[in-house]
């Protein structure tokens, strides 16, 4: 703008400056020029109020324009960075201006993350305490268990993780590192309806009576279809859980929510797990498991069937549990281009993390194929 206008523009800013009896700080952020240049301005206007500005003058200032701007473009990025520590203890403050000195000097970082130059060198310069140096040995094995873990593991299983890699640590210390090295588990929603029950099928009643525990594999099994949104449209999902360790025995995909999505996860867990006769199969009042297809596959096996209550998410909970678990850490995460790159992302979720790996609280933090060992 001053480029623009020139001696006019200066002279208008000086004369609004010294007569409207606002701030400086406020005339020059509403005028969009820098409170130094303004105050330049005016004392160059008080020296000679009667000279007009030369080219040189011009260039002088428009040079003085930019390498503000610049200064402040990297300030600014560097806020972006460092906006989660300015709450935390100086030591951390000390930590991300070590870290990014290739980015800006120590100087202009110490003044940016309001602290001082000589409190930095003589944080710098201190000897690594044990209690540090256990603290980044620490830190290392909490990094890599979040890549494990897909991002998803809080403090809680983090710690479980830790203690059975060796590593004698108190939930406590697990929470600060992660709360100063800002490490956490981040989580968005897309809400979809999947279930229609708008159909004149017959209803099976609730044997399952939200009682989720099963002392033995395949004597309770839950079922549900959910979805991811990609590029190329919807992905449903359909599960097939077994409650005794909450293990997912069968899966399917498809971009349609028929009938047929639904039997494909049902076959995939008969062949797995060959359930013996009177399991209990439960789901919701789906028109899919409703159907008189699935309901055939269901008798041939021998399975007692079991329905939600209309409209009930809690008398399926497990299930939607899992739902919410697998949206929150994988399917949530990223945008996905298409549904095969979703897919083979479940894919690898499911057998490669969720079913060997993942711990969970109801059966004492171990994973369902830890638990299921466990049993047998």
């Amino acid at each position: 703008m001053a480029s623009r206008h020139g001696a006019e523009f200066r002279a208008e800013a000086v004369r609004i400056a010294l007569t409207s009896g606002l701030s400086r700080k406020q005339v020059a952020k509403d005028l969009g020029v820098g409170f130094s240049t303004l105050n330049r301005w005016i004392q160059k206007g008080r020296r000679d109020p009667g000279k007009p500005a030369t080219q040189s003058d011009l260039e002088k200032e428009i040079a003085e324009l930019r390498r503000e701007n610049r200064l402040l473009r990297e300030e600014r990025e560097v806020l972006k960075k460092a906006t989660q520590f300015f709450g935390g203890k100086k030591q951390m403050r000390f930590a991300f201006i070590a870290e990014n000195q290739g980015v800006l000097p120590a100087s202009r970082l110490c003044h940016i993350m309001n602290v001082s130059p000589r409190g930095y060198r003589s944080w710098r310069d201190r000897p690594v305490s044990d209690r540090q140096r256990k603290d980044l040995v620490v830190l290392a094995h909490i990094r890599e268990q979040f890549r494990l873990s897909l991002g998803s593991y809080g403090r809680p299983r983090m710690t479980e993780e830790l203690k059975e890699l060796g590593l004698d640590v108190g939930h406590r210390r697990i929470g600060r590192l992660m709360r100063e090295n800002a490490i956490t588990v981040t989580r968005s929603k897309k809400y979809k309806v999947t279930t229609d029950s708008n159909h004149r099928f017959n209803i099976a009643p609730n044997l399952l009576n939200r009682d989720f525990s099963a002392g033995r594999p395949n004597r309770k099994w839950a079922g549900d279809i959910s979805y991811v949104w990609t590029r190329e449209g919807w992905l449903y999902l359909a599960v097939i859980l077994d409650l005794h360790s909450r293990r997912v025995v069968g899966w399917a995909v498809s971009n349609r929510m028929k009938r047929d999505l639904a039997i494909r996860a049902l076959n995939m867990a008969i062949a797995l797990r060959r359930p013996p006769r009177g399991c209990i199969h439960h789901t919701d009042r789906g028109s899919q498991y409703c159907s008189h297809d699935y309901q055939k596959l269901l008798r041939q096996h021998g399975f007692q069937v079991s329905m939600s209550g209309t409209g009930n998410c809690f008398d399926n909970a497990a299930v939607e549990t899992f739902f919410k678990t697998i949206k929150a850490e994988l399917l949530w995460q990223k945008s996905w281009a298409c549904r095969r790159e979703a897919e083979m992302a479940i894919f690898e979720y499911i057998n490669g993390f969720y079913n060997p790996r993942r711990r969970h609280s109801a059966l004492g933090w171990k994973s369902p194929l830890a638990f299921e060992a466990k049993a047998a």
